[in-house]
């Protein structure tokens, strides 16, 4: 049967993220420091060849997918934008340290929210909706290997959600830049809205075959 390969990737660094400010739906652009840390990534690692981007519409994720994907086409969706943080956008921890309804938004629980923002079950249906989505498209399109460049709280929520085996939420955190290969096929999507999680992404380089080597090794 045939399967359908996702590299789930996060978005680089902002400004936001460097001073340990919330950003959700807020629109911020990739800072200098995390657009040359991408840079750097792809020299370190290698990064899939895809032939289609579906990227959340948020700046630091277009503007991730242009370096890291220039030449292939992206798609925008909608639905993989973060979470509406509402009342704590734009703010610290130092700054909501002692607020109550900061407190029981760390408790965590599907229905609670930020004032005036959006509870982890309203994100969790909008991330079924781009899934279904991209892997639709994909399959209707015959591309057995896409990137979806989206957020980190997104990325957490769809791989512990949707993906199999059962990790930790804590265990599915990615690093900026990087991420996580899934695959699916129509049968696991159409029967139990599942996905098999595969392995860490981008990829360690393979040494470079022009480089000396010691024919003894192999002796």
């Amino acid at each position: 049967m045939k399967g359908y390969r996702i590299s789930i990737i996060r978005h680089g660094l902002t400004e936001a993220n460097e001073k340990g400010i919330y950003i959700g739906s807020t629109d911020l652009s990739l800072s200098q420091k995390g657009a040359g840390e991408l840079c750097a990534k792809m020299d370190e690692f290698d990064y899939p060849s895809v032939h289609r981007v579906y990227s959340s519409p948020l700046k630091r994720c277009t503007e991730t997918a242009e370096i890291l994907f220039p030449y292939t086409e992206m798609c925008i969706v909608e639905d993989l934008k973060e979470l509406d943080l509402g009342a704590f956008e734009n703010k610290s921890v130092d700054e909501l340290i002692n607020r109550d309804d900061y407190k029981e938004w760390l408790k965590g629980g599907k229905d609670t929210r930020p004032p005036g923002g959006e509870s982890l079950e309203e994100m969790t249906a909008r991330i079924y909706k781009a899934l279904h989505e991209i892997i639709t498209d994909m399959m209707n399109d015959g591309l057995t290997h896409c990137a979806v460049i989206t957020h980190g709280g997104v990325i957490s929520n769809m791989l512990s959600c949707f993906g199999l085996p059962k990790y930790d939420p804590k265990q599915l955190n990615a690093d900026f830049g990087e991420g996580f290969d899934i695959i699916v096929t129509a049968q696991m999507w159409l029967n139990s809205q599942a996905f098999e999680i595969l392995s860490y992404c981008p990829y360690e380089k393979l040494p470079d075959p022009s480089d000396d080597y010691d024919y003894n090794d192999y002796m």
